[in-house]
C-alpha cells in the first residue's frame, strides 16, 4: 500500500463517518441491529483497487455481532461520532481467528492486522506543525474537508508486546497501540477498555483541551501480507471513566 493508499484508507473512514451517519454521542450497538448487511448508521469502508473484506452482522451466542474476514483483503465498519473524549472510556470486545502471521507494523509490507480499532480526532489545524497542516490541506482537496488530523489505532498484532506504541508506518498522524499480540489468546473473545483522552495525550504529546472524536471504525487488513484472517467485534461503547 502507498502512502497515498493509506491516506485514502483514513480518509475513507472519515468520510464514512461524517458524510454517511448522522453525528452524536453515543455508538450504535451491533448487538441492536439484526444478522445481515451493515445497516446505518454504520458503514462500510473500502478502497479502490484493494480487494474488500467480507463485512457482516453475524449472529453469536445469542447476540449480533461485526464479522470481518480478510482474504488479502482490507474493510472497516465506521460511525460517526461528535463527542469530547474527556471523562470517557471505548470499551469493546473483539476476537480473532489467528494473527497475520508474517505481518509487521515497523514496516511499509508489513502493515497489516488481524483486527483493529480506530478513533478519530478533529485537531485544530492551528495546533498542527506546518508540513502537517500543508499536506493535510492537500489532502484535503483531494478527500473532503472532514479528513480528521488525528487518529488512534488499536491493533492485535503478532510479534510486538502488548503496550507497543508507534507512528503507523505510513504517516505520522496515526499512532499504533499494540491491546493484543500473538496467537496465544486467539478464539476467544476479549475485553478491552481505554481512557481515550489519555491515549490521545500520551499518543500526541499535546497540552490543553482534548480534540473531538469525530468517528470510529473496526476491521482487518491483509493486503500486503495476502494472508487470511477473520475478526470479530462485539459491541463499541462509550463510557463513563471510573
Amino acid at each position: 500500500m502507498t502512502r497515498a493508499a493509506q491516506a485514502a484508507a483514513v480518509a475513507a473512514c472519515a468520510v464514512a463517518v461524517a458524510a454517511w451517519a448522522q453525528a452524536g454521542a453515543q455508538i450504535t450497538a451491533f448487538s441492536s441491529l439484526p444478522p445481515g448487511d451493515l445497516a446505518p448508521p454504520w458503514r462500510l469502508v473500502t478502497l479502490s483497487r484493494i480487494k474488500p473484506s467480507q463485512v457482516a452482522l453475524v449472529p453469536d451466542a445469542g447476540t449480533t455481532v461485526l464479522w470481518v474476514r480478510s482474504p488479502a483483503a482490507s474493510a472497516s465498519a465506521a460511525h460517526a461520532l461528535d463527542v469530547s473524549p474527556r471523562g470517557l472510556a471505548l470499551a469493546w470486545r473483539w476476537k480473532i481467528d489467528r494473527v497475520v502471521e508474517t505481518a509487521d507494523m515497523t514496516r511499509k509490507s508489513g502493515d497489516d492486522y488481524a483486527a483493529r480499532v480506530y478513533v478519530f480526532f478533529d485537531v485544530p489545524a492551528s495546533q498542527l506543525p506546518l508540513a502537517t497542516w500543508l499536506k493535510l490541506k492537500a489532502y484535503r482537496i483531494i478527500y473532503g474537508k472532514d479528513l480528521p488530523t488525528a487518529a488512534i489505532c488499536y491493533v492485535w498484532d503478532n510479534r510486538h508486546p502488548v503496550g507497543t506504541t508507534q507512528w503507523n508506518a505510513y504517516t505520522e498522524r496515526v499512532r499504533m497501540i499494540v491491546l493484543r499480540s500473538g496467537n496465544r489468546e486467539a478464539g476467544a473473545w476479549r475485553e478491552e477498555r481505554r481512557d481515550i483522552e489519555a491515549d490521545f495525550r500520551a499518543a500526541f504529546a499535546a497540552d490543553g483541551d482534548p480534540p473531538r472524536v469525530t468517528g470510529v471504525a473496526a476491521g482487518s487488513d491483509t493486503d500486503q501480507t495476502g494472508d487470511t484472517v477473520t475478526a470479530w467485534f462485539g459491541d463499541l461503547r462509550l463510557e463513563p471513566l471510573r
